[in-house]
């Protein structure tokens, strides 16, 4: 069994693509390292705001208070030691910029963990993920569109340790 050393620095693990890219499993593989737990978004918003969200305006409006909730808690955990996978997008600049806030308040290491996946094996295993149901929200090709069109690709300029996944 492997235990983490207090002089260890945690780490914050981010994750940037698409719908369907393979955010939520890359993360489970992220978090079977000692230490390191997941803290997804979707899980959260489907505890607390299911009922709310009916549009891509009710999610925005639900993460946000959700990440307003969720940044002290971050910041404990990485100061406590323990290494996060967020598992919340980082598509876009706002959201880096609140994940890059986490970082500069808990000084913790970080890794921007990039699925750079086609538009059409994204969309082709939400259609299978829909059909199987397992994922706490379904999105359309329509709904996918949609969101695609506000994805910001992570630039180094953006001071992140990046990690592309082709």
């Amino acid at each position: 069994m492997n235990h983490v050393s207090l002089t260890d620095q945690p780490t914050l693990h981010l994750l940037c693509g698409k719908i369907a890219s393979g955010k939520s499993t890359l993360s489970a593989r992220l978090a079977a390292d000692s230490g390191t737990i997941v803290i997804a978004e979707d899980t959260w918003l489907t505890a607390l705001f299911a009922e709310e969200m009916h549009s891509v305006a009710d999610y925005v409006r639900c993460s946000a208070k959700l990440k307003m909730a969720m940044k002290p808690h971050l910041i404990s955990l990485l100061r406590a030691g323990v290494s996060v996978v967020l598992d919340f997008p980082a598509n876009t600049v706002t959201n880096r910029e609140w994940m890059k806030s986490i970082i500069r308040d808990s000084a913790a290491n970080h890794c921007l963990h990039y699925l750079k996946v086609p538009d059409e094996v994204c969309k082709s295993r939400l259609r299978a993920r829909n059909e199987a149901a397992a994922h706490d929200f379904s999105a359309t090709d329509e709904q996918f569109d949609l969101i695609t069109r506000y994805f910001q690709e992570p630039g180094a300029d953006e001071g992140f340790n990046i990690v592309e996944y082709a």
